[in-house]
C-alpha cells in the first residue's frame, strides 16, 4: 500500500513548521522535521564515541561508515508538542514538535551550538547522507507523511502526493525571528539578523547538492502577508485538488 505523502519546503522562518503540525493534525499523518536528523546523528555519534575530542581530532579521523550504521539503526518519532504554551501559532515560532529517538526526548538536547558543530561534521559524509536518505523515505511506508525540509519534493520525494514550496520575503522572515527573540525576553537586532538570513538564503539556494528551490510540480506559497490559517486553508485546498481527504 502506497501511503500519500506531502512536503512543504522552504526557507526558515516561513512558517512550515506551524502548517506541517496543522497539517499532521488535520489528516492523523506522521512527522518529519529533516532539518533535526543531521543534529540526531550528530548527538548519537557523541554518545556512541564516534565523534569528540578523541575521535575526531586534527587528523579528522571519523568512522563514516560506522556512523552511518548507527543512523540507519535509529528509531526517530516526531510528535506534536502538547505544550501549546511553547507555539506561537501566529508566527511560525516555538517547538511545534517533540523528538523522540529510541525512546528518548532530546528536542532540548540538540538544539545547542555545540551539537549544531557535530551536525555539520557529519553532514558532509557521503555515507550518512544516503542512511538518512534511506531512513527519510523508509518513514513513507508505514502511514501518510508530512515532510518538512529543502529538498524533500526535489531530492527525498520526488513522487510526492502533494508539493508545496512556503517562502516569504527576508524582511518578513526576520521580523518574525525578532518577535520571537523579544517575546522570549532577549535582545534583536533586526540588520543583523536581516543578514544572517540573506546570506543563509543564497548559500542554501546555491549550493551544488540539494539546493533549496521549488520542485517543478511544487504549489509555490508566499507567506509574507499570510497567517497561519490563511497558508492552511491554501494549502488545505490544493490537496483537496490532488485528492487529499481530510
Amino acid at each position: 500500500m502506497a501511503y500519500p505523502v506531502i512536503t512543504i519546503d522552504g526557507p526558515s522562518g516561513a512558517g512550515k513548521g506551524t502548517v506541517c503540525l496543522k497539517l499532521a493534525e488535520a489528516l492523523g499523518y506522521q512527522l518529519l522535521d529533516s532539518g533535526a536528523l543531521y543534529r540526531i546523528v550528530g548527538l548519537k555519534a557523541v554518545e556512541a564515541g564516534l565523534l569528540g575530542v578523541e575521535s575526531d581530532g586534527e587528523n579528522g579521523d571519523i568512522d563514516a561508515n560506522q556512523i552511518a550504521k548507527l543512523t540507519s539503526d535509529l528509531d526517530i518519532q516526531f510528535l506534536p508538542n502538547i505544550n501549546t504554551d511553547d507555539i506561537d501559532t501566529n508566527s511560525g515560532s516555538g517547538h511545534h514538535i517533540r523528538i523522540v529517538v529510541d525512546g528518548q526526548d532530546v528536542g532540548n538536547e540538540i538544539r545547542n551550538e555545540t551539537i549544531g558543530h557535530y551536525a555539520s561534521k557529519v553532514a558532509v559524509l557521503p555515507e550518512v547522507r544516503s542512511a538518512l536518505l534511506d531512513l527519510q523515505q523508509d518513514m513513507a511506508n508505514e502511514a501518510g507523511l508530512i515532510a518538512d525540509g529543502r529538498d524533500m519534493g526535489t531530492v527525498v520525494f520526488p513522487n510526492a502526493d502533494v508539493k508545496i514550496y512556503l517562502t516569504a520575503s527576508a524582511e518578513a522572515r526576520a521580523d518574525r525571528r525578532v518577535n520571537q527573540l523579544t517575546d522570549a525576553g532577549d535582545n534583536a537586532n533586526y540588520e543583523a539578523i536581516l543578514a544572517s538570513i540573506k546570506e543563509r538564503d543564497a548559500r542554501d539556494e546555491n549550493r551544488s547538492v540539494s539546493p533549496s528551490k521549488p520542485a517543478e510540480d511544487a504549489l509555490v506559497l508566499d507567506s509574507s502577508s499570510m497567517d497561519a490559517d490563511t497558508v492552511f486553508a491554501e494549502i488545505k485546498k490544493h490537496c483537496q485538488r490532488k485528492g487529499i481527504c481530510f
